[in-house]
């Protein structure tokens, strides 16, 4: 029977030998999620998720830390006993069958297929708003270059650059910290500490803090990708275990610091006007705190550096699970290439630049359409992962730690799925049409009898 503190399993149980690069330790694990997720995430956010939340934007902060603690966890149960690429597709096609193990890798690819793509064009926004002379398009080839360049030259480059970025706005929190707490303390547009972010009686529904997390679960969305990373990992499982368990609590405490104070600056407010006032109020609120130079840094630090820092991560872990994907043939076995000498996944990763330009060129005027399907594909994985939890532990090893690998996993799930339920309809409209192709993928490669079945069944 596995256990979540056992040695890590061979690679070659798997059956599958060892081809990507083992280089990886447990911080650079760490501050390539944290990268992903970023330091400052909801900063871009942060005006969407005000309106949504009545003002509480904080306590929507904490309840994503309940709820995705239980998804950390799972992650964390499946990395430990399956340590492979292809994260949620492995362990779902590994514990409840290959068809399983297809849809579930087919809905994170909904999430991390559309996340690179998400990230440039909300860079290019908030550089053309510091810059408005230069057009968006330039900005996302320049991008695209350096991402691709970076990706392709080895995983340690990635994490170097994700480290570096990274450090960049862990300065820009210190600095809105002191700057905040400044303005509070001398009541600069009228702030002055209160708990009403934390809890406001007046406003406050169940209901409406789901519905402000469902959006705010883009903040978390990152922790998932370093399972990816499993077999670039030096320990494997265990050091994926340990980063995730790390990175969780250390986001959500970031996260819910900065929201408090940004929220202090906007007193007596439960919703901010639509348009400019919204998209912006993150930036905005930098400028009341430090003027001019401080808003150009929430531009830069909190919109163009966190955005294109997720892009970078979230190609890489695109490419993985198409790497992972792909060994099983189930996707086309031309992505299943590891270059010799960078010893990465060179032709998914160039697949994932390739994508991402068409889903610009589509979804340029509609990100909000764009960051709810990121959120639909990335939910539909988590609850994959859930599933697995319990396929594996419960009923295939016969584990009889109930609350630990039954309990867990069907509060998380149960978590997971009323988020969303309270998704804008859109998202669950072209998350499901996803889903629908999937499976129709999926039927006629059985139909035509093309190989559906994993290597070797672990």
């Amino acid at each position: 029977m596995n256990d979540t503190g056992a040695a890590n399993p061979a690679l070659e149980s798997f059956g599958y030998k060892q081809e990507l690069k083992r280089s990886l330790r447990v911080r650079d694990l760490f501050a390539y999620g944290l990268a992903m997720v970023s330091p400052i995430a909801p900063i871009a956010v942060f005006g969407f998720v005000f309106n949504a939340a009545k003002g509480m934007v904080p306590l929507v902060y904490v309840i994503g830390l309940i709820a995705m603690a239980f998804t950390a966890w799972s992650y964390i149960a499946m990395a430990r006993a399956m340590p492979v690429a292809g994260s949620v597709y492995t362990y779902a096609g590994r514990s409840m069958g290959p068809a399983a193990g297809f849809l579930s890798g087919w809905a994170m690819l909904l999430d991390y297929m559309l996340v690179p793509s998400l990230m440039y064009l909300m860079t290019a926004v908030a550089l053309a708003a510091i810059i408005p002379g230069v057009p968006k398009w330039v900005w996302i080839a320049g991008m695209l270059a350096v991402n691709g360049a970076t990706n392709l030259t080895g995983i340690e480059n990635t994490t170097r650059l994700s480290l570096v970025l990274t450090v960049f706005q862990v300065v820009y929190f210190v600095l809105l910290l002191v700057l905040g707490v400044n303005g509070a303390l001398n009541g600069v547009n009228g702030a002055h500490f209160t708990t009403t972010p934390l809890f406001n009686p007046d406003v406050f529904s169940v209901a409406t803090m789901f519905s402000a997390l469902s959006i705010a679960v883009l903040s978390f969305l990152g922790f998932d990708a370093i399972s990816t990373l499993a077999e670039e990992a030096k320990d494997s499982g265990r050091a994926v275990a340990k980063a995730t368990a790390l990175l969780l609590p250390v986001a959500t405490l970031l996260f819910v610091i900065q929201t408090y104070l940004m929220c202090l600056f906007l007193p007596g407010l439960t919703e901010l006007p639509a348009g400019d006032a919204t998209d912006a109020a993150g930036y905005d609120i930098g400028g009341l705190i430090g003027g001019t130079p401080m808003k150009v840094m929430a531009s830069l630090m909190g919109g163009a550096f966190a955005t294109f820092l997720s892009a970078v991560t979230a190609q890489a872990a695109a490419a993985r699970l198409m790497y992972g994907m792909a060994r099983d043939r189930k996707l086309p076995a031309f992505l299943a290439h590891v270059s010799p000498g960078r010893k990465v996944p060179d032709r998914a990763i160039i697949l994932t630049m390739v994508i991402a330009i068409g889903l610009m060129a589509i979804f340029s005027d509609r990100i909000d359409t764009l960051a709810s399907m990121v959120n639909f594909g990335a939910l539909t994985g988590f609850i994959c992962v859930h599933l697995s939890v319990i396929a594996h532990y419960t009923v295939k090893e016969k584990d009889r730690r109930w609350g630990r690998y039954l309990l867990a996993p069907i509060v998380g799930l149960a978590i997971i799925a009323y988020v969303l339920w309270n998704m804008d309809v859109v998202a669950k409209t072209a998350g499901a049409v996803w889903l629908g192709i999937g499976i129709v993928a999926l039927v006629v490669a059985k139909m035509t009898g093309k190989r559906v079945t994993p290597v070797m069944e672990g």
